[in-house]
C-alpha cells in the first residue's frame, strides 16, 4: 500500500491508509490501545480494538515502547476531539522497524542541561517541532520576500581574510601557506560588491562571533540574511526593513497558527507588526531612558536592558537611528548634518527580545573610508578589494542584517535563543 503522511489525512477520510512513524505515547483502556504516532508531519491517535484485529497484532501493541518505529494500517476517521482532527481505526501493524530502548526523555519535567545534552532527541518533542516549523516558515518568507522583489542571492564566503565587525570576536584558523583565515562575522562586505554588480542583492548563511556572552540572546554560530541595495540611503533602508519585517511576521501568523498555539504564544503584539514602524533617533532613545530612570550616558551603545526599556514604550518593533559613530562599524557613513552620528539603524523587537535588525548607509567616499580603516586599526591591504568598490563606480548604498535566531525567538516567544536552532553553539556548548 502506498505511504500516506499524517498531514494529508484530511484527504483520506473514510479510506484505508498506511502510515509510518514513531510511537510518541500510548495508553490502554481495557481491550483498547491508543497509540499516538508521529511521522514528522503531525501526530495521529491510532485506535487498536482487540476485537477488530488479529491476536498477534494486538499483542504487538504491548511491545511498543516510546519512540519505537513501526507502520500501521487503518481507516481514517474525522474526530474533532483528536489531535489534528483525525483518528485511525487500526486494522493491522504490518511492520515493526525497531522496538526502541528505554527513552531518556519522558513526559515529565527535565532540566535545561539534561535536554541540551540530548538535543538530538529533544528535537522530537511537540514544542521543538513547532519551533523548527516556525523557523522554516520564517526562512521561506525571507527568501520569498527578496526573490519576489527582484533581489539576487549572492553567496558570501565563510572563510575570510579579515574582520568585518571588529577583531575581538573572530574565530581564526590556519589557512595553508597564506597565514590566518577567519570565520565570517557577516557577509555584508561581499554583499556590497554584489550590489555594485547586480543592483540589489542579499546573502544568507551562517555567521560566527567569538563573543564571550552568556545572555539569552547570544549564540556563537547563527544565521543572518543581509540585503544590500545600490543607490539606497538610510531612509530607503528603513523602509525596506519595516516592509521586510511585516512580511515575515504576517506570513508566520497566516501559516503557523497551529505551531504558535502549541507554543502558547500570545500573538496580540505580533498582529501589530505592520508598517509604518515607529522611528526614533538615538537622542530620543536616550531621553526615554533618562525619563524612565535608567542610568545611561550619551555615546554608549545600547545594552540589553536599555533596549528592553525603550521597546516597552511601543506596541510593535521600534527603529532607533543615528547612533554615535564611535560605537558603530568603520564602514557606516556619518551623517553630513552631524558627523558625530552614523547613518545607522537598529530595529528593536518588543517584549525584551532586543535588536533583530542592524543596518546602515555605507560610506561611499574612498578617502573617508581609508581614514576609518586607520582609526579602527584595520590593515588596509586586507581591504584593498573592498576599497576598489569606491574606486570604480562608487554610489550611495545601504543594507542591513537580520538575525534568524533572534527573530525566531521573538516570534515564538521563547525564553532563550538556544531553542531557535537545531543544534545551538554557545561559549559553553559545542555538543551534540
Amino acid at each position: 500500500m502506498a505511504r500516506t503522511y499524517i498531514a494529508d489525512l484530511h484527504q483520506h477520510v473514510g479510506k484505508e491508509v498506511q502510515l509510518h512513524g514513531w510511537l510518541y505515547n500510548k495508553r490502554s483502556s481495557g481491550k483498547i490501545r491508543f497509540l499516538l504516532l508521529r511521522d514528522g508531519t503531525g501526530v495521529v491517535q491510532c485506535v487498536v480494538v482487540k476485537a477488530n484485529v488479529p491476536e498477534q497484532v494486538f499483542a504487538v501493541t504491548d511491545t511498543l515502547t516510546q519512540e519505537s518505529a513501526f507502520s500501521v494500517r487503518g481507516t481514517v476517521r474525522a474526530d474533532s476531539r483528536a489531535p489534528g482532527g483525525f483518528e485511525l481505526d487500526v486494522t493491522d501493524i504490518p511492520k515493526v522497524y525497531q522496538v526502541a530502548a528505554e527513552y531518556p526523555i519522558t513526559p515529565k519535567e527535565h532540566g535545561v542541561e539534561f535536554l541540551a545534552d540530548r538535543r538530538h532527541l529533544w528535537l522530537r518533542s511537540a514544542r521543538q517541532h513547532a519551533v523548527l516549523r516556525v523557523r522554516h516558515r520564517i526562512i521561506k518568507a525571507i527568501r520569498d520576500f527578496f526573490d519576489g522583489r527582484g533581489f539576487t542571492l549572492v553567496d558570501s564566503p565563510i572563510l575570510t581574510p579579515a574582520a568585518c565587525e571588529g577583531t575581538s570576536t573572530l574565530f581564526e584558523t590556519d589557512y595553508f601557506d597564506l597565514g590566518k583565515a577567519f570565520l565570517t562575522q557577516s557577509g555584508q562586505l561581499y554583499a556590497e560588491a554584489g550590489a555594485m554588480a547586480m543592483g540589489k542583492v542579499y546573502c544568507f548563511g551562517p555567521t560566527f562571533r567569538a563573543e564571550k556572552s552568556k545572555t539569552r540572546r547570544h549564540l556563537t554560530e547563527f544565521w543572518m540574511v543581509e540585503p544590500e541595495v545600490a543607490f539606497n540611503d538610510l531612509n530607503d533602508d528603513m523602509e525596506l526593513a519595516e516592509e521586510f519585517l511585516e512580511y515575515i511576521v504576517q506570513s508566520v501568523l497566516k501559516d503557523c497558527a497551529g505551531e504558535l498555539s502549541v507554543l502558547e504564544r500570545n500573538t496580540a503584539l505580533l498582529q501589530n507588526v505592520k508598517k509604518p514602524l515607529p522611528r526614533i533617533s538615538y537622542d530620543e532613545a536616550v531621553e526615554i531612558l533618562h525619563r524612565k530612570g535608567q542610568p545611561f550616558e550619551w555615546g554608549n551603545d545600547l545594552g540589553g536592558t536599555d533596549e528592553t526599556v525603550i521597546s516597552e514604550q511601543f506596541d510593535r518593533p521600534v527603529m532607533v537611528h543615528r547612533y554615535p559613530a564611535e560605537v558603530k562599524a568603520f564602514y557606516m557613513k556619518r551623517d553630513p548634518q552631524n558627523p558625530k552620528v552614523a547613518l545607522a539603524v537598529d530595529v528593536l523587537a518588543p517584549e525584551g527580545y532586543g535588536e533583530i535588525i542592524g543596518g546602515s548607509q555605507r560610506e561611499d567616499d574612498l578617502d573617508v573610508l581609508l581614514a576609518r580603516l586607520k582609526e579602527h586599526n584595520l590593515p588596509q591591504e586586507a581591504f584593498e578589494w573592498y576599497l576598489d568598490l569606491r574606486r570604480f563606480g562608487s554610489v550611495p548604498h545601504s543594507g542591513f542584517g537580520l538575525g534568524v535566531e533572534r527573530t525566531v525567538g521573538w516570534i515564538c516567544g521563547l525564553d532563550h535563543v538556544r531553542e531557535t536552532i537545531p543544534f545551538p553553539r554557545m561559549i559553553y556548548r559545542i555538543t551534540p
